[in-house]
């Protein structure tokens, strides 16, 4: 694991890097929204917001890849903005991802998964970490992690691929690198649940068919226009989403996809666009929203690097049809991306108990909440 002097370092570059406009000089007018809907600022100065987790007592809990930090938002008078903001943790690895459940807070470095008891309760004075499993591979590059409880009762995270395009097994020896793990809540019995995965930073679980939907970045450098980043369906254990020998489905790799078939592997149900970066995704189970908007599909988009026009940096939806697969992909908030230079980079979603849509985003450094104003 890396020295302690290490990652203040790259917390202090990431610190550095990462200073925006305050929230109430954000370009909010900018977002443009389907007819009814509104965005304002839920919460503000949570420096490199990434997922999002709810407490069964409204706390919105973040995590953050680049400050170390683990921050609760509490909203005490109603009025639909964050006045509070606790630090839960800092100097962690990474802490990307967060999860809630039986009043605990689970939390994902890159080589562990720790929880944290009766956490709402406790916020002012959070208690020391019970620790689950600390021996997850230390590769940082796709290493950081989405976490969500499955319907099955068990906490599923993502472990990336160790780098742009390699054949984790071959290279590393390591069969967990490039899949979606799962274990019992105690940590107990981690087994991998899905395969070919090169970095999934986001699932959820349809609400009614219970199938596992999640979103997977598409390799770089082959080009502006391929691969497809992917929006993928897994209806069981043990299925194969095709990486590193496909991408986007159809694309054989130049290096891994000699004398493969694609047909040996799931595709995705939805190519979302070269580069786009499709992070966190959620459901809407919320009664906020328009009725046709139930059980619809919304996927933050962080947008491109390696690409020369930028694209990406918004939240989509998709309609799903009867059998579960995409009907429709079109977009549901854009406007981060000003003339080609973005101000602003979407990570997660969640459906507040209002009804109400979060959207985390770590270069702005909030929480949105997209309403329902009609």
């Amino acid at each position: 694991m890396k020295s302690a002097l290490t990652t203040l370092a790259l917390t202090a570059v990431c610190t550095l890097s990462g200073l925006t406009a305050p929230a109430a000089e954000l370009p909010l007018d900018k977002i443009k929204l389907p007819d009814g809907f509104s965005i304002s600022v839920y919460g503000d100065n949570v420096f490199g917001a990434r997922s999002m987790a709810l407490g069964t007592q409204g706390t919105l809990f973040v995590g953050s890849q680049q400050s170390g930090r683990i921050r609760a938002l509490v909203d005490t008078d109603g009025d639909n903005k964050a006045d509070k903001i606790y630090v839960i943790a800092e100097k962690l690895w990474w802490p990307n991802g967060v999860a809630f459940r039986d009043g605990s807070l689970y939390v994902a470095e890159i080589n562990r998964i720790i929880r944290y008891d009766d956490i709402e309760n406790k916020l002012d004075a959070p208690p020391e970490p019970v620790v689950l499993v600390d021996d997850l591979p230390e590769k940082q590059l796709h290493g950081w992690k989405y976490l969500n409880f499955g319907p099955d009762g068990k906490l599923y995270f993502g472990i990336g691929a160790p780098c742009n395009d390699c054949d984790p097994m071959e290279e590393f020896g390591d069969e967990r690198f490039a899949t979606i793990m799962r274990m019992n809540a105690d940590g107990s019995e981690l087994e991998p649940y899905a395969h070919g995965v090169r970095n999934s930073v986001g699932f959820t679980w349809h609400p009614e068919n219970g199938d596992l939907y999640f979103s997977d970045t598409g390799r770089d450098l082959m080009g502006d226009d391929i691969p497809d980043c992917e929006l993928n369906r897994a209806t069981e254990a043990g299925q194969h989403f095709g990486f590193p020998y496909f991408h986007g489905g159809d694309v054989p790799d130049p290096t891994h996809g000699k004398g493969k078939n694609p047909d040996d592997y799931v595709k995705p149900i939805q190519k979302m666009g070269p580069h786009v970066t499709p992070l966190g995704l959620t459901f809407y189970t919320g009664s906020q929203f328009p009725a046709e908007y139930k059980n619809r599909l919304f996927i933050a988009q962080h947008g491109s690097w390696n690409r020369s026009i930028k694209i990406g940096y918004r939240v989509m939806q998709v309609t799903l049809d009867e059998t579960g697969n995409a009907a429709s992909y079109k977009e549901f908030a854009t406007g981060w991306l000003a003339r080609g230079v973005p101000w602003g980079r979407p990570v997660d979603v969640l459906v507040a108990p209002d009804g109400a849509l979060l959207v985390s985003d770590d270069k702005a450094n909030v929480i949105y909440r997209i309403a329902y104003t009609g």
